[in-house]
């Protein structure tokens, strides 16, 4: 059985195709048809392979962004206003306060 197709459905299909295509050019759809699933198989492991790449990129980039504290609790612990201020002005503001 192959695709749930029984060996009756099978003789059947092939018979259809020897039929519509003649003994000559069968070979030659089967070589194509084989050489056409190889091309796609091929195509669909580089797909996956590239996809895995990027996944590990991401990874890679975001493995620190975790471990990194968050800036404006550390701001207000330090008693800074974090009202309407960006990450880059609180660090500034920080360092000022650590080199006093």
């Amino acid at each position: 059985m192959i695709g749930g197709l029984g060996s009756g459905e099978l003789l059947l299909i092939f018979a259809g195709l020897l039929l519509l295509f003649g003994a000559s050019k069968l070979p030659e759809l089967a070589r194509s048809m084989g050489t056409s699933m190889g091309e796609f198989k091929k195509a669909q492991k580089e797909s996956e392979l590239s996809l895995k790449d990027f996944e590990r990129s991401l990874e890679d980039s975001y493995s620190g962004v975790e471990n990194k504290p968050d800036v404006n609790k550390v701001a207000a612990n330090l008693g800074i206003d974090t009202k309407d201020k960006t990450d880059d002005q609180l660090l500034s503001e920080i360092n000022v306060l650590l080199q006093k």
